[in-house]
């Protein structure tokens, strides 16, 4: 019985390319160094996290001091240094406006020929206690008004430096967001640099795949099965059986 063994080889002139495929391969899986590919090194393409930058920075230290401006004494800085001056002037115009209405009130007492009464003497022992009460209430105005005016300053000057926080930070996130963006692009490019011998392999063999089997010629090889060769014995009793059916024909033996 005879067997029949069919293979498929591929065209001729696809072999190289097949077997220089392959060999990369097994080189890439054994970890050896195919061509100039020097193995893949993570930490070209670790992830990285822009820093800060200084506007960043600057704004987090500036806000750091931001308490100072938010606690009892914060109006302080803000008072004016003229603000005593001005108290002073404006106490001492109403000393001088307090003089001459006790002169008048004393004038208008001898007039009606009552000075130096008990009547007198209570009018403007009033008057005093009464202008007394006016100088503090004038002073108070005073310190009140300058009061509201350094806190007003500080309130102020408070939500001016938060802003100029908020908008230093909102540039210094930009900032960060660009660098950001060149770390992650220099991190991809590094990336594909290390992979792309795998990168190029699998290209190629993706082409390879795309060749149809049906491209192949198939080579069919016969085997036929081997018949044993005849002994001389057996050479000679079939000659000899055939030369006596021939003679027994002839009547060569009765």
């Amino acid at each position: 019985m005879s067997t029949t063994t069919t293979i498929t080889k591929p065209a001729p002139i696809l072999e190289g390319s097949l077997t220089a495929f392959l060999k990369s391969i097994d080189k890439l899986g054994a970890g050896a160094v195919p061509s100039t590919f020097t193995g893949i090194d993570t930490s070209k393409f670790a992830p990285q996290v822009a820093q800060q930058v200084k506007l960043q920075t600057d704004a987090a230290k500036a806000a750091e001091g931001l308490g100072a401006l938010t606690g009892p004494d914060a109006y302080k800085p803000f008072m004016s240094p003229y603000q005593q001056d001005v108290i002073d002037a404006t106490l001492a115009e109403f000393d001088k406006q307090q003089a001459i209405q006790q002169t008048a009130l004393r004038d208008r007492a001898i007039q009606a020929g009552a000075f130096g009464g008990a009547r007198s003497g209570i009018m403007e022992a009033d008057f005093l206690s009464q202008g007394a009460l006016n100088k503090a209430q004038l002073e108070a105005q005073l310190l009140a008004q300058g009061f509201q005016q350094a806190q007003a300053a500080a309130a102020a000057d408070l939500a001016a430096q938060q802003g100029l926080g908020q908008y230093q930070s909102a540039l210094g996130q930009q900032q960060q967001a660009v660098d950001q963006a060149q770390l992650d692009a220099a991190q991809i490019a590094a990336k594909e640099e290390q992979f792309q011998p795998f990168t190029q392999l699998g290209l190629i063999g993706q082409q390879l795949a795309q060749i149809q089997p049906g491209a192949f010629p198939t080579q069919t090889v016969g085997v036929g099965a081997t018949t044993p060769t005849a002994s001389p014995m057996s050479q000679f009793l079939t000659g000899a059986a055939g030369i006596g059916g021939i003679a027994g024909k002839l009547g060569l033996f009765g």
